[in-house]
């Protein structure tokens, strides 16, 4: 086992019982999950600020795995406090969602527009090919945008609980590629 903290971040409704997340972490009880106050009607800046929280209550190495709209919490986050914290060292960011669509649920706040930067640390972006929340070209512009290896995970929707993925070996492999990483920088 690495010294890579692993902290989980659900999407909008959170990740319940049958979401890949939850599976991972009932399998690494070392992995956190972010919990957020408000998982129906978020705000972007209590989100932020609460992954900040997370964040700097260690310095140990770590790698953020977000889903849906937590896709945008870490861009978000980056823009704000990348700069200003080092330990973090990687992101699997899967499915994001389009918050910017004429479509998007009501009652999220703040997220849109989604920052068109360069991460300050690694990442990989997950897309399906038949997401309802993204396009595919959408998915692929934004993490070109961020500097994000782009994968492509099949036709799997948008990958959440209704997906049943179970522990989805295919997406901790790619996890697994990111502790990799940080475990070799931290060498």
């Amino acid at each position: 086992m690495s010294d890579i903290r692993v902290l989980i971040l659900p999407g909008r409704g959170g990740s319940g019982p049958d979401h890949w997340q939850s599976h991972w972490e009932a399998a690494y009880p070392d992995y956190i999950r972010v919990q957020q106050r408000e998982w129906d009607n978020p705000t972007r800046d209590e989100w932020v600020e609460t992954l900040q929280t997370a964040i700097a209550q260690s310095d140990a190495p770590t790698v953020l795995v977000a889903h849906s709209l937590s896709v945008s919490l870490v861009v978000h986050w980056a823009q704000k406090y990348g700069a200003q914290q080092p330990n973090v060292q990687g992101a699997l960011l899967v499915a994001p969602s389009d918050v910017e669509r004429w479509d998007y649920p009501v009652g999220t706040q703040g997220f849109a527009p989604i920052p068109l930067l360069q991460l300050p640390f690694k990442s990989i972006v997950i897309a399906s090919e038949d997401d309802p929340r993204v396009t595919l070209e959408r998915a692929t512009d934004l993490a070109h945008a961020w500097g994000s290896k782009l994968e492509l995970a099949g036709k799997l929707g948008h990958m959440g609980s209704a997906s049943l993925l179970e522990k989805w070996p295919f997406g901790f492999r790619h996890l697994q590629i990111l502790i990799d990483d940080a475990v070799v920088t931290q060498s």
